[in-house]
C-alpha cells in the first residue's frame, strides 16, 4: 500500500531516526511533542546505546550509578525522556562506534554500527518501517549533521530503508511494503539560527554566547533549510527531555545558553530539509505534513 492511497482520516504517523539516546532530545524534540499533542503517532527510533558515550555532565561525573554501568543509566534516561515527549521508542540495538579521536585517528572497534554494511544495518529499520508505516521520516543529513561515525551511519540507513521498505522485492518475509511519503533532515542547531541569536545578542550591545562557537557552526556543511516548524509551544518540552539525560546534558551547557523567551522571539521554529518527497510539495513549508493532512 503506498502512502498516497491511505484514507483521508487514517491518523498521521512519523518516525524520527537517531543515533544515540539524547539525540532525540537535541534534534527535533519540541516538533515531536508538538505532533504528539495534535494526535500524530510518533516513533522515536535509536540505532545504538550510547554505550561508548562520555559523561559529559560534570555534576554527574563521579556518580556511582554512572560509573559503574553507562549503559543502563543511558536506557533509563532515554525512556524518561520519552515520557516527557509522548512518543514510542524503539532500540535498533546496534552498538556505539564512539567518537576517535587523536593523531592519528584510531581505527573503530569491532562490531560497531559505524562498521557494519550498510544493507544490513537497515534490515531492522526496513523491518520496523513497514511495521508503523510512517508518512513521515526525519534523519540526518549525508554529513549526519555533524560527522560523527554514527550519525553519517544513521544517515546511510535512513536513505537505504526509504527506498528499500518500498520495494516488494526486497525481503517480503519483512512485512508489507510501504512507502514514506516525505524524508526530512533534521537542522536543529544550523549555522543559520546560531548567526541569529548571534545578532540578537551583538544588535543589543550584549555578548553574544555563541561568539566561540559560531565559526564550529560556520563549518558544519549544512543543506538549505525547507521547512520551519513552530514549536514556541512546546520549547519546554524540548528542555525537559534534555535534562532527562543528565549523564550527557549540562543544564548551563550550550543548549540552555538562549532562554526560550528569546528563541520565541528570536527563533521559535525547528528546522528541517525536504530531501525526498513522493507527493507534490511547495516550498517554503511550516509542517512536515504539508500535503498530507485531509
Amino acid at each position: 500500500m503506498s502512502a498516497d492511497s491511505r484514507p483521508a482520516r487514517e491518523k498521521l504517523r512519523m518516525m524520527a531516526v537517531h543515533a544515540h539516546p539524547d539525540d532525540e532530545a537535541s534534534k527535533g524534540a519540541a516538533a515531536v511533542a508538538k505532533y504528539v499533542h495534535e494526535g500524530v503517532d510518533v516513533t522515536i527510533v535509536t540505532c545504538t546505546g550510547g554505550e561508548r558515550g562520555d559523561i559529559l555532565n560534570p555534576a554527574m561525573a563521579d556518580d556511582p550509578d554512572a560509573l559503574a554501568d553507562l549503559t543502563a543509566v543511558r536506557r533509563r534516561e532515554m525512556e524518561a525522556a520519552r515520557d516527557v515527549l509522548g512518543a514510542d521508542h524503539v532500540w535498533l540495538g546496534f552498538v556505539d562506534s564512539g567518537l576517535p579521536e587523536g593523531d592519528p585517528v584510531p581505527d573503530l572497534p569491532d562490531g560497531c554500527f559505524a562498521l557494519l554494511r550498510t544493507e544490513e544495518a537497515a534490515r531492522p529499520l526496513v523491518q520496523l518501517i513497514r511495521e508503523r508505516r510512517p508518512h513521515v521520516l526525519t534523519t540526518y543529513d549525508e554529513n549526519g549533521h555533524y560527522p560523527h561515525p554514527d550519525h553519517i551511519m544513521t544517515h546511510k540507513i535512513s536513505i537505504l530503508a526509504w527506498e528499500l521498505a518500498a520495494d516488494p522485492t526486497y525481503r517480503p518475509e519483512l512485512g508489507e511494503p510501504w512507502e514514506i511519503s516525505k524524508l526530512y533532515y533534521n537542522m536543529s542547531m544550523s549555522a543559520v539560527e546560531a548567526n541569529e541569536f548571534h545578532e540578537y545578542y551583538l544588535e543589543r550591545g550584549l555578548d553574544s554566547p555563541y561568539e566561540e562557537r559560531l565559526s564550529w557552526y560556520k563549518g558544519l556543511r549544512q543543506n538549505p533549510i525547507t521547512t520551519k516548524v513552530d514549536v514556541s509551544d512546546y520549547l519546554e518540552y524540548r528542555d525537559r527531555a534534555l535534562l532527562a539525560h543528565a549523564t550527557q546534558v549540562d543544564p548551563e551547557g550550550m543548549f540552555f545558553w538562549v532562554s526560550n523567551e528569546v528563541r520565541r522571539l528570536v527563533w521559535p521554529w525547528e528546522a528541517y530539509t525536504l530531501h525526498f518527497s513522493r507527493i507534490p510539495v511547495t516550498i517554503p513549508e511550516d509542517d512536515l505534513f504539508e500535503g498530507l493532512r485531509s
